[in-house]
């Protein structure tokens, strides 16, 4: 199922470009009101998710290269051995892989990761988030869908 390596491609080409735009538009913390529910605000996060660890002494950068990494490869090795009819689930691992690799090039490349979509309501904002993090939830929720199918499907 390697064939669907395209669509990781994809999305690390989609996130890096559109990083790359928000970078040469926006300065850090700058926001563009799109509609009353979304901004585009530069931000950087050198943590995880929800900004987890992005106070730390700097450590957590090469916590978070080593974890995606290794992640990466797990996903690479899953989409290797799936059958040729687990559609789905080829689609939804591939998004999750472009999703980590679109974040661990800026982790590398830069030290951090950059966030640029805003949604919010009222005073309560999302936090930040990217393209690749989009992918990685889509594809995650793809594959919560997946497993509920019925498997006699793959048999």
């Amino acid at each position: 199922m390697l064939k669907y390596l395209w669509l990781t491609s994809f999305v690390i080409a989609s996130d890096q470009i559109s990083k790359w735009f928000m970078v040469s538009w926006l300065s850090l913390h700058e926001t563009f009101a799109v509609v009353p529910f979304f901004n585009l605000t530069m931000a950087h996060n050198p943590g995880a998710a929800f900004s987890f660890l992005a106070h730390a002494d700097g450590w957590q950068k090469w916590f978070f290269v080593g974890l995606a990494s290794l992640v990466s490869i797990a996903l690479l090795i899953w989409l290797k051995r799936l059958k040729p009819n687990a559609k789905l689930e080829a689609v939804s691992i591939a998004m999750i892989l472009g999703g980590a690799l679109g974040n661990l090039i800026d982790r590398l490349y830069y030290g951090y990761v950059i966030d640029f979509l805003d949604v919010y309501y009222g005073t309560y904002h999302w936090p930040a988030f990217n393209v690749a993090d989009s992918a990685i939830v889509v594809g995650a929720v793809l594959l919560i869908i997946d497993s509920f199918r019925s498997k006699t499907e793959y048999i």
